[in-house]
């Protein structure tokens, strides 16, 4: 493989949210959005080389702006069903899913990405 192609990092934003109590669900477009900054300026820690962070978003947090360093992906349906379909559509391209849904580890994992939880995320 060459090492030269960046790692794509798809998050699942909800997920990741979520897993913080810390009122998200009064604003989920904003801490989605928050969730996107923190990522644009810490990238994923740990994670040497190029990547490409692809944000996935849906329901309320839809329609969250792309930044630099990191593309936002609003799920026209399920954010997982739309996951599974980025990782499907990444060939041989090394993919990292970050979420701790066990249903959608499954079936990323099955399709050959690798899975880490939300503490990977910065805060």
């Amino acid at each position: 493989m060459n090492d030269t192609v960046a790692l794509l990092v798809i998050v699942d934003a909800a997920n990741v949210v979520g897993s913080v109590p810390d009122g998200w669900w009064r604003d989920r477009r904003g801490a989605a959005e928050r969730l996107r900054d923190r990522l644009a300026a810490d990238g994923l820690p740990g994670r040497p080389g190029p990547v490409e962070i692809v944000l996935v978003v849906e329901g309320a947090a839809r329609g969250v702006e792309p930044v630099p360093g990191v593309r936002v992906e609003s799920a026209p349906g399920s954010g997982d069903d739309h996951m599974v379909t980025l990782v499907a559509d990444a060939g041989d391209r090394p993919v990292l899913v970050v979420t701790a849904d066990r249903e959608l580890r499954r079936r990323v994992t099955a399709l050959g990405a690798d899975v880490t939880g939300p503490r990977s995320v910065p805060r």
